[in-house]
């Protein structure tokens, strides 16, 4: 199976930049490079902040600028959203029974579960008793179903180790693993947004990825900060490859302009040419 994942795409209307950068340009360059080389993929996902503000406009432009993607969509709410614009904009993407953007999405790798982890009013992820009653009813059926499970969300429900982002991360993140807890040994993976960093790891025996942002993203930064430090590092998607031994994650800076060459026929004859092997 291969799934696509990007997030953070930040929209605002169309014609309007963000910090300088044009959520929508990039978000173009991305659907043309996916369509060239991956539209045989089974599904991308996009992990939340799918807007910047929110409004109806910017979730038009973004609607119109994923209408050419080949691949199905699958679109999270981040902090940055607006739920019931969403909602109007993307009837199609389902729904739970109480409203929240979250949905399940069996394959033959196994069931993919979307969290909504938005809180209106904070940029700190939620997780509420009912959201985690749905989670746990999900959970439940796979094992009954004997289904590896897939886990999408914004925030990102552990400390990452830098201060400014963990501040907003997912707030009551015990009570999100006690419900998850009891089926953690058949969560295969777990990916997410929100910090704007590519990010691999594990927690508590999960693997777990992020990558950069459409937009603009967070720079590395470990010392105790008073804002949210930023940069135009490149965006970049995630081309996922999962099968019933591995799940393999290769982030794609699709924007890359580098000189790419041979390495049996380098640019400059230098040192490694000398020695290279025809």
């Amino acid at each position: 199976m291969k799934l696509l994942h990007l997030t953070d795409t930040h929209f605002v209307p169309k014609g309007e930049t963000l910090y300088g950068g044009d959520p929508c340009a990039t978000l173009e360059k991305a659907v043309i490079d996916i369509n060239r080389h991956h539209a045989d993929a089974d599904l991308v996902v996009i992990t939340g902040d799918l807007t910047h503000w929110g409004e109806k406009a910017a979730f038009d432009c973004l609607a119109a600028t994923l209408d050419p993607l080949t691949p199905p969509v699958r679109l999270l709410v981040g902090n940055h959203d607006d739920r019931a614009v969403f909602a109007e904009t993307f009837p199609d993407q389902p729904t739970d029974e109480d409203g929240f953007v979250q949905s399940v999405h069996d394959t033959e790798a196994g069931r993919l579960l979307f969290l909504d982890t938005m809180l209106e009013g904070t940029h700190a992820g939620w997780y509420c008793a009912q959201r985690r009653a749905w989670l746990d009813r999900q959970l439940q059926a796979a094992r009954d179903d004997a289904m590896p499970v897939f886990l999408f969300m914004h925030h990102p429900p552990f400390r990452i180790g830098l201060s400014t982002l963990d501040a907003i991360s997912l707030q009551e993140a015990d009570l999100f693993w006690e419900t998850i807890e009891p089926y953690a040994n058949q969560i295969r993976h777990l990916f997410f947004g929100h910090i704007h960093r590519p990010l691999s790891g594990n927690w508590k025996g999960i693997s777990v990825s992020a990558l950069r942002s459409m937009n603009h993203q967070c720079r590395l930064e470990f010392e105790p900060l008073e804002g949210i430090p930023g940069s135009f590092e490149p965006p970049a998607y995630a081309v996922v490859l999962i099968d019933g031994e591995s799940v393999i994650v290769h982030t794609h800076d699709f924007m890359d302009q580098s000189q790419k060459f041979w390495l049996n026929d380098s640019p400059v004859k230098d040192w490694a040419v000398r020695y290279a092997h025809p």
